[in-house]
């Protein structure tokens, strides 16, 4: 039986068990719904592309933590990843996509979010600074694309441009970065909490 055939869920779990292939097909099979719908909340290109490849990192990194259990039901599971990286973008440029009504009330004109609190802003600057010094702990490369990434948001097309490698080698920086990070954490016993 070919791959192609095969079913989401046993393609998981090949996945899983070390066939690279079975991923491989899972994303070209749902690309196109899951690359649509994350453009149809941004609206742009490029962070559509950006949100797509860190829905497929977060995808990477839980399937090999073995803490998938959806199921079977791997695209509603995927999509629902893609959402919250839509969301956290939205979050990131400090304002959400307008959901307009018939007579052009925004609920968001009416929600504000208020002035993050002094307590708020002093736990944050204590987690980016540890999250720094984790950060120093990775080899050169991946320390390089993941500041560029997280820190000064340039997007996977800017970064292979800035560092003169391939959009995949930049990809493949950062899954490492992330994977070794998860590593230095649990080294250390770090809980990084929201």
């Amino acid at each position: 039986m070919k791959l192609e055939n095969v079913k989401d869920a046993a393609l998981v779990t090949q996945y899983i068990e070390g066939n690279e292939k079975g991923l491989e097909i899972l994303i070209a099979r749902h690309k196109q719904r899951i690359y649509s719908f994350i453009f149809s909340k941004v609206m742009d290109r490029d962070i559509t592309e950006d949100i797509f490849q860190d829905t497929f990192i977060k995808v990477i990194l839980t399937l090999k933590k073995g803490k998938y259990n959806e199921e079977g039901k791997f695209l509603p599971w995927v999509m629902r990843i893609a959402h919250n990286l839509v969301i956290d973008h939205f979050r990131r440029v400090k304002r959400m996509p307008k959901f307009q009504s018939r007579n052009d009330f925004d609920i968001f004109d009416v929600i504000s979010d208020g002035e993050e609190s002094m307590e708020f802003e002093m736990i944050t600057s204590q987690v980016h600074e540890d999250v720094k010094r984790l950060v120093e702990e990775l080899p050169e490369d991946q320390k390089e694309v993941l500041i560029m990434r997280i820190f000064k948001e340039m997007s996977f097309k800017e970064i292979a441009a800035s560092t003169g490698v391939s959009i995949n080698t930049a990809l493949g920086r950062m899954r490492y970065a992330l994977i070794n990070l998860r590593k230095v954490i649990d080294k250390h016993n770090i809980v990084l909490t929201k």
